[in-house]
């Protein structure tokens, strides 16, 4: 399955919609980050795969964040 390229959410800080765009720092299945900016100026991060790697993803606090084997 081919993870959407985009997706839409609503920003914590503002209640607008956000759209987060898939990031290419990965290339294995494990997990899509996703990553966008609102118009507030609040970063949206978002990832979905395995349970693992999309919690140390979230929880890398600048977003430098990047999954090795």
């Amino acid at each position: 399955m081919k993870a959407a390229r985009t997706l839409t959410f609503k920003c914590a800080k503002c209640a607008k919609s956000v759209q987060v765009y898939l990031q290419k720092v990965s290339a294995c299945s494990h997990i899509q980050p996703y990553q966008g900016l609102c118009q507030c100026g609040e970063l949206k991060r978002h990832a979905t795969g395995s349970a693992d790697a999309v919690k140390s993803y979230l929880e890398s606090a600048d977003g430098s964040w990047s999954h090795h084997h």
